[in-house]
């Protein structure tokens, strides 16, 4: 893989659909989606401006799973809601051992001798929810979820300027492709609400006669339904030792008597939650990791928003 200066436009319909011969949601997207994938190693490698990686899995695994996370009857990994024209589906990933490793290029921006940045991790996996419109099986809102066990990470003065250094080489094509993906995808911004395709299943509804299978489907595609796209990660624990290496020796001694330090920081359970497509002041209630505390913040931005917009209108 490589980083584009400039973001690719979008891929446009799934090309599983287009193979088939069809538009929609149909037989081919569900036999796709219902593989059960085993990979014993793969190598992935990036290649940017500033620097090179590469990724590494073993014994990988991706398969259907239902709205629990648990493996089942595939007829229970997706939920379709007719009168909504949406689906929902769901699949996981699994590892046994991912090893990342960083370097800078001879070209790029970093000091001419960097030390690599390597990190090995035990077991993991990324949950993914997907919501797809049935007509065109684009994807309206995405939840991925990326989950570590204990992890042991030891940095040195060195390699966390070089890791900050890749961040920032990065940053500048993230928030391209981030603009890209708001100005293309209008209705992902917006938190979504329940929508019906046809006239006739409103009139039912004003009538209060629309049955009870299609009235518990709906419950239960609300009840899992991405209100809006979102990315999670959560460590249950991390130990992460940052390590001073930046001493000089003078033909074999130390130049100085007492040199250097160590860090030692433990974190447990802890979560990075981010929703690209969310605007100020709208609701949070969906979110994972909702509280109290984001009311008094939630009323603090609409404040905000509504003072900005006096402004506008008076320009």
């Amino acid at each position: 893989m490589r980083t584009c200066e400039e973001p690719r436009p979008p891929n446009g319909q799934s090309p599983i659909a287009l193979a088939a011969g069809q538009s929609e949601y149909g037989f081919a997207e569900k036999v796709v989606e219902g593989m059960f994938i085993v990979v014993n190693s793969i190598t992935i490698k990036i290649h940017s401006k500033a620097f090179h990686a590469s990724f590494e899995l073993w014994q990988l695994q991706g398969y259907s799973v239902n709205p629990n996370w648990q493996q089942s009857d595939l007829r229970l990994t997706r939920i379709t809601d007719p009168q909504r024209g949406e689906v929902l589906t769901f699949k996981e990933l699994t590892w046994q051992t991912l090893r990342i490793e960083a370097d800078a290029t001879d070209n790029g921006d970093q000091d001419p001798v960097t030390t690599p940045l390597r990190l090995i991790t035990n077991q993991g996996r990324i949950q993914i929810s997907l919501k797809r419109r049935t007509k065109d099986c684009n994807v309206v809102a995405s939840k991925l979820m990326f989950l570590l066990d204990d992890l042991l990470w030891v940095l040195t003065d060195s390699q966390l300027k070089a890791m900050m250094k890749y961040a920032e080489s990065l940053s500048e094509a993230m928030e391209k492709s981030a603009q890209q993906r708001k100005s293309l995808a209008p209705e992902s911004v917006q938190v979504s609400e329940p929508r019906f395709s046809c006239e006739p299943a409103r009139k039912q509804k004003r009538k209060g006669q629309i049955s009870p299978s299609a009235s518990s489907i709906g419950q239960y595609f609300d009840k899992h339904d991405m209100k809006e796209s979102s990315y999670h990660l959560l460590i249950s624990r991390l130990d992460l030792h940052i390590c001073d290496d930046s001493h000089t020796r003078e033909s074999g001694t130390l130049k100085h008597g007492m040199l250097g330090g160590a860090i030692q920081l433990t974190f447990r359970r802890m979560a990075f939650d981010y929703y690209p497509f969310h605007r100020a002041g709208d609701a949070c209630k969906h979110w994972v990791r909702y509280s109290e505390a984001m009311e008094t913040r939630g009323q603090w931005a609409k404040k905000l928003v509504s003072e900005f917009q006096s402004k506008i209108e008076k320009h």
